[in-house]
């Protein structure tokens, strides 16, 4: 199997758990769509019809206006269209987030080149939402505890993808990061685990030095 074909079976295949989430949270679950099966087949089909090791990079969980419409990690449906070429009928809707990864997927030479080297994920590749905003599960501790076996499964599943056990990267450099090294610490996936800054972070605090931060990530996935 390649690894769009890995990759698609594994979403396919995902098990939401039962039981209810805390404190009036809601899955995102739109990755269970035929729209959004589709357009991920398409994406998938695309940039990773090879069986080519890359790097691991593990956000948080989707976002409600990027994969959470998508369902392809950092990608709103703005970018899906402009920078992978991929016709869609979602709203047109901009993420910070998204347009932060596209200005490093640009920086690096195109998606092409960008996806023939890096498989981007998340710690949960399903979101959460909570009185309508997005939520992320360390935000609630009840929910971090309710799925860490679950998450850490997750992950699991997605290292029999042709992925590098040198290093992944954490999208955050806090509280994702601290709960990656835990589970790298329990598991013993990979011989390290570095941090990017998260993107939101940059658009929203640190505009002004965004392309310090865009050759940040150059410096360490390239």
């Amino acid at each position: 199997m390649t690894f769009a074909e890995l990759i698609l079976t594994y979403y396919q295949n995902i098990k939401i758990p039962k039981q209810k989430l805390p404190n009036n949270i809601l899955w995102i679950d739109n990755i269970f769509t035929e729209e959004v099966l589709q357009t991920m087949h398409t994406f998938y089909h695309k940039y990773f019809s090879d069986n080519q090791e890359r790097i691991m990079l593990l956000g948080i969980n989707p976002g409600r206006f990027g994969a959470g419409v998508t369902g392809i990690p950092f990608t709103d449906p703005i970018n899906l269209e402009e920078h992978c070429e991929i016709p869609n009928e979602f709203e047109k809707r901009h993420e910070l987030s998204s347009k932060f990864i596209y200005d490093v997927v640009t920086a690096f030479g195109g998606p092409k080149n960008f996806f023939s080297r890096l498989y981007i994920t998340s710690i949960s590749p399903i979101g959460f939402i909570k009185d309508g905003k997005n939520i992320n599960y360390y935000d609630d501790k009840a929910l971090e505890e309710m799925l860490w076996i679950w998450m850490k499964k997750q992950i699991a599943t997605q290292l029999k993808f042709p992925i590098s056990n040198k290093v992944a990267f954490s999208i955050g450099a806090g509280k994702n990061l601290k709960a990656l090294q835990k589970m790298n610490e329990e598991e013993g996936w990979f011989e390290r685990v570095e941090a990017l800054p998260h993107p939101r972070w940059v658009m929203q605090y640190r505009l002004k030095r965004k392309q310090d931060f865009i050759e940040e990530y150059l410096e360490k996935i390239a």
